[in-house]
């Protein structure tokens, strides 16, 4: 039994006036002719049945049959990935008992009523035999298998898709609603998976400076025994550094831990943390964890403003100088000339001291040079309003880092009320309501800096190897000059440090926020310097505390050419590097070559050119797919043109294989099979109810039959019928002797 039916379809009322004005316009064409009556209505006959074809061509015709189909498709996905192999499934591998599955209950009960394929998915989707199937796919696709489903059985009948798996899914696509048959899932495996231990995550911080104190924090599990303790080693490019045993408060609690690791100079460091394997644990490929700990970024670009000469100047001055990752130019504005002129003493590298003449850029491309600004008694006058606008846009477009210190920098007529102000972690004004919005930290004394618990986990305030190091030296350090009293932090600051103020009130002294793509940072003490003048030579607690400060500040600014690399990247997997193409103003390039370079840990090189992607929210951006062979770290760089004229390039390093992301908590994952389930419309199955799934395959063959369609509107006939109407009409007009 056949149907037509239209996939534009025109309510009746619409149909009639489409009717009645083909039949107007056909008639019109043809009204004053001076052929016969005959010729006449032939002609208007063919340019009405030409419109008339044309408008249903437009409705779009298709015929929808269920007769004639007598394979009915139950497509069967085994999951053939390495998770697999685990042996936990009644005492047998996983593999084994999807095999099982197949042979003893689908094929049997389903194979005399349905068209039934078996296919495997790991890596990928591909047809296969029970008698092939193998658990040795690197990756289980979930997601991407039955994507691959829905194109593979495009415009045939299937009543539904089963699925046997573990429930792991370690695509990065996630499955849209409807796009497939309903799915019918098998779990197999067991949820709990007897001994094993497993180090579940570990992250890192960013390395702020060549030798500069790094949080690595883990977590790790373990099944099957008990409270005893977790021995978590850590290494460092293989090499062992420490060692901690630490015991769950019960049996499958995690532990978790952060060491303190201080990377080597001038390359990435590999960090692994490690548990022992257990005798007869069942799956050790779970026990390690690595991450990849970049070295510090080229040399920092930074602008120091000072509004008026001050003692503090030449400390942060020196204690910049004597850092090799900064590169410093300073303004320091020393008064008027005899015009009435601000006159700058102005420290700069040749090629950037013509831009700072006036005392501050005027163009995003000289202050986009920078990564870092820092303002210093800077006043609201110093700067015009397009200079405040232009380092608003440089802290939240381009991602740079702005400091600002000093008492005329606060208080009126400071920055107060200028485009400045909402980019500062810390409100100006004393409102008096800072009390209720402190962390809950005690102050030392008047102008005595404390941390606050959000300071002790920073990087810029890390002062020694250990948390107790680090209180100890700033418990040493003398108290500042005086304390600026500032108001609360703007929503999503940080208020890292505190003092105490005029009748022991705590004032917020070091705060810090993002802010758009870049950060900034606020010093509201005065007299800092007396840390380098009060304690004894060897304490660096100054130098420390300023380089790290202004090295974190800058982390966020990206250089023109930029690359983004994926994060927990796996052998095997496509992996998408990401390059944005910029000028020297940070205006994304659109039409530019990039190209992308990759250095496997062997030495082997390719280079991929780079695409941009069809719909990107971000403007600039270039795609290059690449597929790892195999674990280890990659070094990327890309590089990018505009016919003769080079961009500029860029260059990282990426880990791949950190983790066994197939044996990442290798229990059965039935949450995962049941939102596939349900966002199809079908449902989890167990072994034994292979009958009842049988009879709600065959109450869904009408459906599926029907869902198979035949368009009308876009084949050859169509358009030839099209053709040979007005080539007709054509021929018979000029045989007519008509135009």
């Amino acid at each position: 039994m056949a149907q037509l039916t239209f996939t534009n379809a025109l309510p009746w009322w619409a149909v009639f006036l489409v009717a009645g004005a083909i039949a107007v316009i056909a008639w019109r064409a043809y009204a004053r002719s001076i052929v016969p009556r005959p010729r006449r209505d032939l002609l208007i006959a063919l340019r009405t049945v030409t419109l008339a074809l044309l408008v249903m061509f437009l409705m779009r015709p298709v015929r929808v049959s269920d007769r004639g189909l007598r394979d009915v498709f139950v497509p069967v996905l085994v999951d053939v990935s390495r998770s697999m192999s685990i042996d936990d499934a009644d005492g047998r591998r996983r593999i084994d008992r999807a095999r099982e599955l197949v042979t003893r209950e689908i094929q049997p009960l389903l194979g005399n009523q349905f068209h039934v394929d078996i296919l495997g998915f790991g890596d990928r989707l591909r047809e296969t035999s029970p008698a092939d199937l193998a658990a040795t796919d690197r990756q289980s696709d979930l997601s991407g298998a039955l994507a691959a489903v829905r194109d593979r059985y495009r415009g045939r009948p299937v009543a539904g898709v089963i699925v046997i798996s573990d429930g792991g899914d370690t695509s990065v696509s996630s499955l849209a609603e409807g796009a497939v048959p309903a799915v019918y899932a098998f779990g197999v495996g067991s949820r709990a998976v007897g001994r094993d231990r497993e180090v579940t995550s570990a992250t890192v911080a960013e390395a702020v400076a060549d030798d500069s104190r790094i949080d690595l924090a883990v977590s790790a599990v373990s099944h099957g025994t008990g409270t005893e303790p977790i021995a978590l080693q850590l290494k460092a490019n293989g090499k062992a550094v420490e060692v901690r045993r630490i015991a769950p408060a019960a049996e499958g609690v995690p532990v978790h831990t952060v060491f303190h690791v201080v990377p080597a100079r001038g390359s990435a460091v590999v960090y692994s943390v490690e548990v022992p394997v257990l005798s007869g644990e069942l799956v050790p490929e779970n026990n390690t964890r690595s991450v990849l700990v970049q070295p510090p970024a080229r040399q920092h670009h930074v602008l120091f403003i000072e509004g008026a000469p001050g003692f503090e100047h030449s400390f942060l001055k020196r204690a910049w100088a004597a850092d090799s990752g900064l590169d410093v130019d300073s303004i320091v504005r020393k008064g008027k000339n005899e015009q009435g002129a601000d006159t700058y003493y102005i420290q700069a590298s040749q090629s950037r001291s013509n831009a700072l003449a006036g005392g501050y850029p005027s163009k995003p491309e000289e202050l986009f040079a920078y990564d870092a600004v820092v303002l210093a008694n800077v006043q609201a006058t110093q700067l015009t309003r397009e200079q405040q606008e232009l380092t608003r846009a440089f802290v939240g477009k381009r991602g740079g880092g702005l400091l600002v210190l000093g008492a005329r920098t606060f208080t009126k007529p400071g920055l107060n009320e200028t485009a400045l102000e909402e980019v500062l972690p810390l409100q100006l004004v004393d409102r008096g309501d800072t009390d209720a919005v402190l962390p809950a930290s005690t102050s030392r004394g008047m102008n005595r800096m404390a941390l606050t618990p959000a300071g002790e986990a920073h990087p810029i305030m890390q002062l020694g190897s250990s948390l107790d190091v680090t209180r100890q030296r700033w418990s040493a350090t003398p108290a500042l000059a005086s304390t600026i009293p500032l108001g609360g932090p703007r929503p999503g600051a940080s208020i890292l440090a505190i003092t105490g103020g005029a009748g022991g009130v705590a004032r917020p002294v070091v705060a810090v926020q993002r802010y758009g793509q870049g950060r900034s940072l606020v010093f509201a003490g005065e007299g800092a310097w007396r840390w380098r003048m009060f304690l004894p030579s060897t304490d660096r607690s100054y130098d420390t505390f300023w380089r790290q400060a202004v090295r974190w500040l800058a982390l966020s600014a990206d250089d023109p050419m930029a690359l983004r690399l994926p994060a927990g990247a796996a052998p095997g997997e496509n992996l998408s590097i990401r390059v944005l193409a910029r000028d020297a103003a940070f205006v994304p390039q659109a039409d530019a070559v990039v190209d992308v370079d990759v250095t496997s840990p062997a030495g082997r090189h390719e280079t991929i050119h780079a695409v941009q992607p069809r719909e990107t929210q971000e403007d600039g951006a270039y795609v290059a797919q690449f597929r790892p062979d195999g674990p280890g770290v990659y070094r990327v760089r890309a590089a990018g043109r505009r016919g003769a004229t080079t961009i500029g390039s860029a260059s990282a390093s990426m880990l791949v294989g950190g983790w066994d992301q197939e044996m990442t908590d290798p229990r059965l994952n039935l949450p995962v099979l049941q939102r596939v389930t349900l966002r199809s419309g079908g449902a989890l199955v167990t072994s034994g109810e292979t009958a009842a799934l049988a009879q709600r395959l065959r109450a869904a063959v009408p459906a599926a039959r029907l869902a198979v369609t035949y368009e009308l509107w876009h084949t050859g006939w169509s358009f030839a019928a099209i053709l040979a109407l007005l080539t007709s009409e054509w021929v018979l007009r000029r045989r007519w002797g008509l135009r």
